[in-house]
C-alpha cells in the first residue's frame, strides 16, 4: 500500500495550513487502537509462561530465553492469562480437542477490542455512527457465523442498512488487504464513509511447546494481542482531518511459495509453519516490487525512504530474524538506517505481529 499526502494531524486545522486533499482519492481521517489489559514484560516471559504450561524441559528453557532475547521486544499485551488458564487448564495439555473453548475465549476478546479500537476512531474523527456507510472487519483470530462484523455492528450502534465485509483467516496481510479494499469502496461510492478494523488474538495459537514443533516457541516469544480501527473516505469535509492519502494498492504473489507459509485449523487449535527460506524469497523480491510502487505514485521525486510500507514489510510479519535481516533490507533497497531504526523502537514498546498493527 502507498500512501502519500502525509500531513501532521490536528483536531482544529486552520484554513491557511490544512493540505487539500486530491479530488476522488481515498484519505485515512481518524485511527483508533485497544489492547487487553494484560501486560507481559519480556523480562518475565520464559518463567511465567512455562510454569502455566507446567513445563520444566531445560533445552526448552534455553530455546525461548534466545528467542526472547533476539526478538528485542520488550512489552506486549495479551488475552491469555494465569486466570484464564485456571478456568481453561486444558489448554495446556498436549493433544487436547479444545477449540471450542479457545474460540468461547477469542469471539468475544475479538469483538471487543474491535469496539475499543473504533469507539477511539470514531471519537477522534468527530462525525456520528450514523455517517458510517461501509465496515471492513478482519480477524483470524474468531470463527463464527454471523460473524464478528454483525456483533461489532450492533454494539456500535451502526445503521442495519450499514454495507459490511468480513475477511477471516488473512493471516498478517490482513489489514493491508483491509484498507485496499476500503479504498476501493470510498473512491467508488461517492461520499461513503468506511469504518476499517482489525482484531487480533493469539489465543488459537497457544499450544504447550514440543520439540517437534519449534516454531510455537517462536510464537511464544514474539506474537502479541490488540485491535486496531481507521475512518477511510474521499473528499473529506471541512470538519474532517485527513492526514494520509491511499494512493495506490498492489498486491503479488510469488510463483510457488504457497507452502512456505502454511496455517492449519483443528481441534486443538490453529497452527502455523514458515519455511525457513521464507526471509531470502522476501529478500529476493521485495525491491523491484517497491519500485513498482514507486513508478506508480508518478513523482520522480518519490524515493523509497518516502514509503512507510517498504520499510516495514520485511518484517512487520515475521521479525524472528529481523535483526539480521535489517542490514540486508537497508543494503539491498538502499534505505537509510535512520528509517529502519524508528520502526525498531516502535517494535520494541509494544509488538502485533497480525495485520500490521503498531502502537503509535
Amino acid at each position: 500500500m502507498l500512501a502519500t499526502g502525509r500531513v501532521a494531524k490536528q483536531k482544529e486545522i486552520s484554513q491557511s495550513t490544512r493540505r487539500v486533499a486530491n479530488k476522488g482519492k481515498a484519505t485515512v481521517l481518524a485511527l483508533g487502537k485497544a489492547f487487553p489489559s494484560n501486560v507481559v514484560s519480556q523480562e518475565n516471559l520464559v518463567e511465567e509462561y512455562l510454569r502455566e504450561i507446567k513445563c520444566d524441559d531445560p533445552s526448552i528453557k534455553e530455546k525461548l530465553q534466545h528467542l526472547c532475547k533476539t526478538t528485542t521486544v520488550k512489552t506486549r499485551y495479551t488475552v491469555m492469562s494465569s486466570e484464564t488458564m485456571q478456568k481453561y487448564p486444558e489448554l495446556a495439555t498436549e493433544g487436547s480437542p479444545t477449540i471450542k473453548q479457545r474460540l468461547e475465549i477469542a469471539n468475544e476478546a475479538v469483538v471487543q477490542m474491535a469496539y475499543e479500537a473504533s469507539l477511539a476512531c470514531i471519537k477522534e474523527w468527530g462525525r456520528t455512527v450514523e455517517d458510517i456507510t461501509h465496515l471492513v472487519y478482519v480477524s483470524s483470530s474468531e470463527f463464527r457465523l454471523p460473524g464478528g462484523d454483525l456483533y461489532l455492528s450492533a454494539q456500535l450502534g451502526l445503521s442495519n442498512e450499514v454495507q459490511r465485509v468480513l475477511f477471516y483467516f488473512l493471516g498478517c496481510y490482513g489489514g493491508v488487504s483491509g484498507m485496499r479494499v476500503a479504498k476501493d469502496i470510498a473512491e467508488n461510492n461517492p461520499g461513503s464513509r468506511v469504518l476499517l478494523t482489525t482484531s487480533e488474538t493469539m489465543v488459537l495459537g497457544f499450544r504447550p511447546p514440543n520439540k517437534a514443533r519449534p516454531y510455537d516457541l517462536v510464537g511464544a516469544a514474539l506474537f502479541g494481542d490488540g485491535a486496531a480501527a481507521l475512518i477511510i473516505g474521499a473528499d473529506p469535509t471541512e470538519s474532517e482531518s485527513p492526514f494520509m492519502e491511499l494512493h495506490y494498492a498492489l498486491q503479488q504473489f510469488l510463483p510457488g511459495t504457497h507452502g512456505v507459509i502454511d496455517g492449519r485449523l483443528s481441534e486443538e487449535g490453529i497452527s502455523f509453519k514458515l519455511g525457513r527460506e521464507l526471509p531470502q524469497k522476501i529478500e529476493d523480491n521485495i525491491e523491484e516490487f517497491c519500485k513498482k510502487l514507486v513508478a506508480k505514485a508518478g513523482s520522480g521525486s518519490l524515493e523509497l525512504n518516502d514509503l512507510f510500507w517498504a520499510r516495514s514489510s520485511r518484517w512487520t510479519g515475521h521479525p524472528e530474524r529481523a535483526r539480521d535481516e535489517t542490514g540486508a533490507e537497508t543494503r539491498e533497497v538502499g534505505m537509510q538506517q535512520t528509517g529502519v531504526d524508528g520502526l525498531w523502537e516502535r517494535k520494541q514498546q509494544h509488538h502485533l505481529l497480525h495485520n500490521g498493527q503498531s502502537k503509535r
